[in-house]
C-alpha cells in the first residue's frame, strides 16, 4: 500500500494537469468498497493538500475531482448494495470476512438516517456503509442527500489540515489565505447541509 501512495503522490507532483483525475480517481477508491481495503485514497488527499499551498497542485480540480470522486464511490456501492443484496456475502470480501457487511448493517441501524453522514468520517465503515445502505433500502433522496454533503465535508476537512501542516504554511500570502477561505467554506457548506439532512429525516 505504501508503494502505491508513493507512485501516486509522485505522478501527481509531477503531472499536475492530471490532479483533479487523480482525486477522483483515489477518492472512488477510498469511498468504493470492494477497492477501499487497497487504495490508500485518504492517504493520497493528505499529500495533495499538503501540494495545495505551495502553488504545486491547483486548488479547484482538487477539490471537485475529491468531492466527486467520494460521490461516485458511495453512489456505485449503494447502487450494488440494491441491487445484490443478502447475495453480497457470497463475493469477496465478504465470503472472508462477513463480519465487515454485519457491521456496515449494524452501523445504520444504530445511526439510522445520518449513518452515511456519518460513517464518511470513520475509516472502517467509510465504504461499507453505503452499501448496507443499499442493501436495506434506504430511501435514494435521503442517501444521496447524505453521500453528498458528507463528501462536500470530508474532502476538505483532509486537505485543509494538510495544507496548514505543510511548509508553505509558514508563508501565507494573501493568495494562500483564499485557498484557506475556499476551504472553510466548504466545510460550512457541508455542516449547513448536514442540518438540512436532519430536517430531511424528521
Amino acid at each position: 500500500m505504501e508503494s502505491i501512495l508513493q507512485a501516486v503522490s509522485e505522478f501527481i507532483r509531477a503531472h499536475a494537469m492530471w490532479a483533479g483525475p487523480a482525486m477522483f480517481a483515489a477518492c472512488f477508491g477510498e469511498s468504493f468498497v470492494f477497492v477501499s481495503l487497497v487504495v490508500p485514497g485518504a492517504s493520497i488527499l493528505f499529500v495533495a493538500g499538503a501540494l495545495l499551498l505551495s502553488g504545486t497542485l491547483p486548488l479547484v480540480p482538487v477539490v471537485v475531482g475529491a468531492v466527486a470522486g467520494a460521490v461516485a464511490g458511495d453512489g456505485v456501492s449503494f447502487w450494488l448494495g440494491r441491487k445484490f443484496g443478502p447475495g453480497l456475502v457470497n463475493v469477496w470480501p465478504f465470503r472472508a470476512r462477513p463480519d465487515l457487511l454485519d457491521r456496515g448493517i449494524a452501523f445504520i441501524r444504530k445511526h439510522g438516517g445520518k449513518s452515511v453522514f456519518i460513517g464518511r468520517f470513520f475509516g472502517p465503515a467509510r465504504a461499507i456503509v453505503p452499501l448496507a445502505a443499499g442493501l436495506l433500502d434506504m430511501p435514494a433522496q435521503r442517501f444521496w442527500a447524505a453521500n453528498i454533503l458528507s463528501a462536500i465535508v470530508w474532502a476538505p476537512a483532509i486537505l485543509a489540515p494538510a495544507a496548514l501542516m505543510g511548509d508553505a504554511a509558514k508563508r501565507i500570502a494573501s493568495e494562500e489565505e483564499l485557498v484557506l477561505s475556499a476551504l472553510m467554506l466548504f466545510m460550512l457548506l457541508g455542516v449547513g447541509g448536514a442540518c438540512v439532512l436532519s430536517r430531511l429525516r424528521s
